[in-house]
């Protein structure tokens, strides 16, 4: 397994006492601090020389020291798919790339998880081989309103929220709903309170699209066109207003659909989006020909696109940049034909979704304080994570040393997820992951698996 460059301070502790740095990323900003631990919290953060004489400090240096990423949006696919990807792989893959918390979506899991039988599978599943703390969604699927009796007890056990699809999902298990399944649904949710989250594009503009043929990315991309996502985000804002739903756009890619979600938020509306990684990566004119490790959906879109999406960011239209994370085996990708049409849409990312946004951040003047708001509080916040995703007393000691300078070279060998497919592949990414802790103990990935299981 290839390793990260060189460079990395001393040995780091296995379980330190306090952690010393002159970057410390504080939800008010960059400053050099120090960050005591006791009992797998932040117990004080302190100036650099507040330290009692008596406990041991780990000095990181120009290091920076910043919250675990959350991911409130990851594809585990265990049990039923697991040779796509399981738990192990996948949280190890996470920890590795410094994100301590994630949030397995209902699919492509078999059963997916829409009642209390498939959220207690998942969790006796998952149980002891996860490297970081998991948590799950439930789902909304069908043409009719029968399995919306299953919404409030799939609350009441402690899903973070419900998932929808309007366009077909790709896995006949997980149908997609019509805005009138989704109305009903919305307006059990918002009796509960619950957060329903949506891939949000409109089947009737994709119906009317032309069909993807062959090898090249532009008829992929011609197929799924903004359209879609605008048209159905401007359905989902209709629906908020109607039900006081609280609605959460995911895997935003069409910059023109923000239009939308800041009309929603002028009207006062419950209406939020999120973003990811490779839209604010990878560009439809790069994509080479056969290329299937960069399909998914909605599509990578034009540069302009992607400097418009990156423009919106300091805005606070977004909410936060969570990876999408869905792997699957060579075969369903079709990497040997390279056929857009056939080929599973999903890109596998969490372990590097951190230095891909921070290689595009700091070349566009952003600080890394920007990048911990978009990626550890704002998908802590969105799932109602408030021990997660920031540094403060009283949270949980989730922490990332963060070589914010130094670069590497994506080699499919150090991937740790099951399998090593991703568009990064052979790309240079600024910052490294030196360590991971979890509840102040590190959780690198190769060290034995320490996550919990989490409920809302």
């Amino acid at each position: 397994m290839s390793e990260y460059p060189p460079g990395a301070p001393a040995r780091l502790p296995e379980r330190p006492q306090v952690l010393r740095s002159s970057r410390v990323v504080l939800p008010d900003g960059e400053r050099p601090a120090a960050v005591h631990l006791a009992d797998g919290r932040i117990a004080a953060i302190t100036e650099p020389t507040e330290v009692p004489a008596d406990v041991q400090v780990t000095d990181l240096g120009d290091l920076a020291l910043l919250p675990g990423v959350v991911d409130s949006h990851v594809h585990v696919n265990e049990p039923g798919r697991t040779e796509w990807e399981g738990f192990a792989t996948a949280t190890r893959a996470a920890a590795a790339g410094g994100v301590t918390t994630i949030i397995d979506m209902p699919l492509n899991a078999i059963p997916p998880t829409t009642s209390l039988a498939a959220l207690a599978i998942k969790r006796a599943v998952a149980e002891g081989q996860i490297a970081v703390d998991v948590g799950f969604w439930g789902g909304i699927i069908g043409a009719d309103t029968r399995s919306l009796a299953d919404l409030a007890a799939l609350h009441d056990a402690g899903v973070f929220g419900f998932k929808a699809f309007l366009a077909p999902s790709g896995v006949e298990e997980f149908p997609h709903v019509s805005m009138e399944v989704l109305a009903a649904a919305a307006r059990h949710t918002a009796r509960m309170g619950a957060l329903t989250v949506v891939h949000a594009e409109s089947p009737a503009v994709l119906a009317a699209a032309p069909p993807v043929a062959g090898r090249a990315f532009a008829s992929w991309l011609a197929s799924r066109p903004a359209a879609a996502e605008t048209q159905a985000v401007a359905g989902l804002a209709a629906l908020s207003a109607a039900t006081g739903a609280r609605l959460h756009v995911l895997h935003l890619s069409a910059v023109e659909a923000l239009d939308e979600i800041l009309a929603a938020r002028a009207e006062g509306l419950a209406l939020t989006a999120e973003t990811c990684p490779h839209y604010l990566t990878f560009t439809a004119e790069e994509v080479p020909e056969g290329a299937t490790v960069f399909k998914c959906a909605p599509p990578i879109r034009g540069r302009s696109n992607l400097d418009r999406l990156w423009d919106a960011m300091p805005a606070g239209l977004l909410t936060g940049i969570v990876s999408d994370h869905s792997p699957s085996t060579p075969e369903v990708k079709h990497i040997d034909s390279g056929d857009f049409a056939a080929a599973w849409g999903g890109i596998a990312s969490v372990q590097i979704g951190l230095p891909a946004v921070w290689t595009q951040a700091r070349a566009r003047g952003h600080t890394l304080a920007e990048v911990v708001a978009w990626m550890c509080a704002g998908p802590a916040d969105l799932a109602g994570l408030r021990g997660k995703g920031r540094l403060a007393v009283g949270a949980d000691a989730d922490l990332v040393v963060f070589d914010p300078d130094a670069s590497f070279l994506v080699e499919p060998s150090m991937l740790r997820h099951r399998h090593p497919l991703t568009p990064y592949a052979g790309r240079s990414l600024d910052g490294v992951v030196r360590a991971t802790y979890l509840r102040g103990v590190r959780a690198d990935g190769d060290r034995p698996p320490r996550g919990r299981l989490l409920a809302r």
